[in-house]
């Protein structure tokens, strides 16, 4: 039988850098044959843009697959395992496949779809790696005492959680071979012992845990840690264990095409303030800037926004804008008074 080809599942919240650490491990590769499948939680391709233009050799549109139809952990049968025949059917093979599941996936199903016999023969999950964001958690973005959250838990297995986005950190983290505290250097350093003890009260004994910036780890703490995390399902408990439901209704997104912009700095100002109004989690996608010949990105999760030039526009490419949106479907977030607040009367 020939030697399966490692699997590395990299999740974790929206906006933690996952894409971030993905791009690190692809430039650090040193020869090592990468594969890629990228998946989204909406209808723009961002995330698989951004790491196809990252200017990396052995990170281009071949090696990179992207299934932006549906969140990975639900739609297991209809796309992840087209998706992984078609990278098993490469020649040659890769070295190792990486898997970035969308900010609102559940880890434990996919993880599982490697016991199926098709993929079992070929493939193993090497590790699963959960991105966290210090910045969010010390923000208290998931709990108001996690603490007492937890000693509540362990009284009553059956306690309801105050909201989705808790139960996806849960989730997340309860599933982790290894988890990389992102952003370390938005939190003062007096609140990382608070951080850290949130995270490892959702995580099995003995997970690693690193605090990184930037996504930037060594490959060998992340890449060949032989786990064969499909043989260690019953450890990693989910809140779906007795077959209920994970309902991506909790949440919404939409696209919203955006006009050439003479000088992003308004826009940008402008999405820091809407996006506290109403209710957005997540802001992904490309603007085009008049006069510019450059693609610009901009990244926004919770208050922080991150925007740059990636690359050129490709010849033939249309020079178009457009932002993924994400929020709570129970939220105030809705496309027409999104766009009226971003785009009312700037100058184009």
């Amino acid at each position: 039988m020939p030697q399966r080809i490692p699997a590395t599942v990299v999740t974790g919240f929206l906006g933690a850098g996952k894409t971030s650490l993905i791009r690190h491990l692809a430039q650090r590769a040193h020869g090592r044959r990468l594969a890629f499948l990228i998946n989204e939680f909406g209808d723009l391709g961002v995330d698989r843009e951004i790491l196809t233009g990252c200017g990396i050799a052995g990170c281009g549109a071949d090696e990179v697959i992207e299934l932006a139809n549906g969140c990975i952990c639900c739609t297991v049968a209809d796309d992840f395992l087209p998706a992984m025949q078609q990278i098993l059917a490469r020649d040659p093979a890769p070295d190792h496949i990486v898997i970035e599941t969308s900010g609102l996936a559940l880890p434990k199903p996919l993880v599982k779809a490697f016991t199926w016999p098709e993929v079992r023969a070929r493939l193993t999950v090497d590790g699963v790696v959960v991105v966290a964001d210090a910045a969010a958690i010390a923000a208290g973005r998931f709990a108001a005492d996690p603490a007492a959250l937890q000693r509540l838990r362990e009284q009553d297995p059956a306690l309801e959680h105050e909201t989705p986005l808790e139960e996806l950190f849960e989730e997340q983290l309860a599933c982790a071979d290894l988890v990389v505290v992102n952003h370390a250097d938005r939190i003062d350093p007096g609140s990382r012992e608070e951080v850290e003890r949130a995270i490892r009260a959702e995580l099995r004994p003995g997970t690693a845990l690193l605090w990184t910036e930037h996504g930037r780890i060594a490959p060998a703490l992340a890449l060949g840690l032989g786990i064969a995390a499909e043989d260690d399902l019953a450890s990693r408990r989910s809140h779906h264990d007795d077959g209920a439901p994970h309902d991506h209704d909790d949440f919404t997104s939409f696209v919203l095409e955006v006009p050439p912009v003479a000088d992003p700095a308004p826009l940008i100002r402008r999405l820091g303030a809407l996006i506290p109004a109403h209710d957005v989690l997540r802001v992904k996608g490309f603007l085009a800037v008049a006069g510019k010949p450059m693609r610009h990105v901009v990244q926004a999760v919770g208050p922080r926004i991150e925007h740059y030039y990636d690359r050129p526009w490709h010849a033939g490419e249309a020079v178009s804008g457009a932002l993924v949106f994400i929020g709570e479907t129970a939220g105030s977030m809705a496309p027409e008074p999104i766009r009226r607040a971003l785009l009312g009367e700037l100058p184009g």
